[in-house]
């Protein structure tokens, strides 16, 4: 069992920067793909940006070239800087770590973007 715990998100106006971290219960060393996903009310949850244990990326077309997923295997986080954030970018923003075939899931962190 894993536990992830996300935290960093906030109000912040359009144009403004965020970063959201996500810690692991257990070291990161032995998690294979992390990522970051998010949802709106009435929509299914969406992916924004992975990141496997080597380090290769991934990100959604919406938030290229803004987003910014790292991983930090020392302090087991997995995190999201969100740069030139615009009101669309507004969701609930989830974490999840694969661990072998086993996907888990954060609570979830509240990112409110105000035009």
């Amino acid at each position: 069992q894993v536990h992830l715990v996300e935290s960093g998100g906030g109000l912040v106006q359009a144009g403004g920067s965020l970063r959201l971290s996500c810690a692991a219960s257990q070291s990161t060393f032995s998690i294979n793909d992390m990522g970051w996903y998010r949802q709106t009310p009435g929509k299914q949850r969406e992916l924004v940006a992975t990141i496997t244990r080597g380090g290769s990326t991934n990100y959604a077309d919406s938030v290229k070239g803004r987003y910014t997923i790292s991983r930090d295997n020392a302090k087991n986080t997995v995190n999201l800087q969100m740069n030139s954030l615009k009101p669309e970018d507004t969701a609930v923003y989830y974490c999840n770590a694969f661990v072998g075939v086993f996907l888990y899931w954060g609570q979830g962190t509240q990112v409110t973007v105000s035009s």
